[in-house]
């Protein structure tokens, strides 16, 4: 019954057309005016739960083939993927919750190029990834991707639903005290990203025998003083939790961003200048 309720929700909520907020919790009933924050928080759990499902697939189906990587392998321009790598199949334990996969992001809806909740990166980023993984499993976590590698196509889709200042579905969630939403620019959103050079990784990490979030006293993509690393407004326990994923990360020569607490750069990136173009999808590396 389970499998079939991901079929259901995968068939109504897959298409690109169908935004948060236009269906609630039950996969097959319209959704009310208003929906309860109840309802809101079970639709929410049903769209997530439905990216992992999906993800976990993959990941599933490539752990039956053997995915070798050339070291020597480089990207000679933005469309080319040869230098970059599918992260599960260096960390096959981690969770992929691939937010702009989903309709459940800060725009509304699954966002442009991103055509399968695959999380890639750049080889050198995936390798350095691994020794955090390896690190934090010891201690009982694991890695869950909010976002990796992001296309430039997908970045303009962030700069189009800026300007539509008609569109504030999600402001409640994601930015409740920006009333114009082109103030989100530099700090949290900008023309080109960091991410579509390659070895930008949103993450967090999860228990390893619940899979359940740590707690970090803040959501991803929450546009505010409270996504800040350093916000002194977090339990010490979450101060602490959010100190652990930092170390991993700079440990393996990571950069950290001060103003998101999940977000970190390759200090060594091998492609700082190149902002890639390629879609978000398996099909680039089979």
């Amino acid at each position: 019954m389970i499998l079939l309720h991901y079929l259901l929700c995968a068939l109504l909520l897959y298409s690109p057309t169908v935004t948060y907020g236009q269906m609630d919790g039950d996969c097959g009933k319209p959704a009310s005016a208003a929906l309860t924050e109840g309802n809101k928080a079970e639709q929410r759990e049903a769209e997530l739960a439905r990216v992992r499902e999906m993800a976990s697939e993959i990941i599933q189906e490539r752990a039956k083939h053997k995915h070798t990587y050339s070291r020597k392998a480089k990207s000679k321009n933005a469309n080319d993927a040869s230098g970059f790598v599918v992260i599960t199949d260096y960390i096959p334990d981690a969770v992929v919750e691939l937010r702009y996969f989903s309709n459940y992001n800060f725009v509304g809806t699954r966002v442009d190029a991103y055509e399968e909740p695959v999380a890639i990166c750049t080889r050198e980023a995936a390798e350095a990834l691994k020794k955090v993984a390896d690190d934090l499993r010891q201690k009982g976590y694991l890695l869950k991707i909010f976002d990796s590698y992001r296309p430039q196509a997908a970045v303009d889709h962030f700069v189009r639903w800026s300007k539509d200042l008609r569109d504030m579905k999600m402001k409640d969630d994601f930015y409740p005290s920006f009333h114009d939403k082109t103030t989100l620019f530099p700090t949290y959103i900008a023309k080109h990203s960091g991410h579509s050079k390659g070895s930008t990784i949103d993450l967090t990490i999860v228990n390893a025998a619940t899979l359940e979030d740590v707690d970090m006293g803040g959501t991803f993509d929450f546009f505010g003083n409270r996504s800040h690393y350093a916000f002194k407004g977090v339990t010490a326990q979450q101060a602490a939790n959010r100190k652990l994923l930092h170390d991993a990360m700079v440990k393996h020569g990571f950069n950290y961003y001060s103003s998101e607490w999940w977000h970190f750069t390759l200090k060594n990136q091998p492609y700082p200048k190149t902002y890639f173009t390629f879609s978000v999808s398996t099909k680039h590396f089979k």
